[in-house]
């Protein structure tokens, strides 16, 4: 954790989607949610999120959400802190989607 607070949310209907995932897919034991970042090169220009189950590893900032670990890598808590994570589900589409109200919007 981040001092007292968390670096990302993660809405309850995306812990619940994410739960349903790790029973589903029987995501072992010892396994958290991680979320991270790839791609793009210099000033976050074209990055886009990543979430995936893994273990914790030495670098990660690690804390719990309903009762799920998620794991984030230091070097992408800048990007990342303020991140929301949501989960979609109409008949138009469904998945998970990425709220950053500090990442600009074009």
């Amino acid at each position: 954790m981040v001092g007292n607070i968390e670096p990302v949310t993660i809405t309850p209907k995306a812990v619940q989607e994410i739960k349903k995932i790790m029973t589903t897919k029987n995501i072992p034991m010892g396994y958290g949610l991680r979320i991270g970042m790839q791609g793009g090169g210099g000033c976050g220009a074209g990055m886009s999120y990543q979430l995936g189950f893994d273990k914790k590893k030495d670098d990660d900032i690690e804390y719990l959400v309903n009762e799920i670990a998620v794991y984030i890598e230091k070097k992408h808590t800048m990007y990342l802190i303020g991140l929301q994570v949501d989960f979609y589900d109409e008949s138009d589409a469904r998945g998970f989607t990425f709220i950053n109200p500090s990442q600009e919007v074009s």
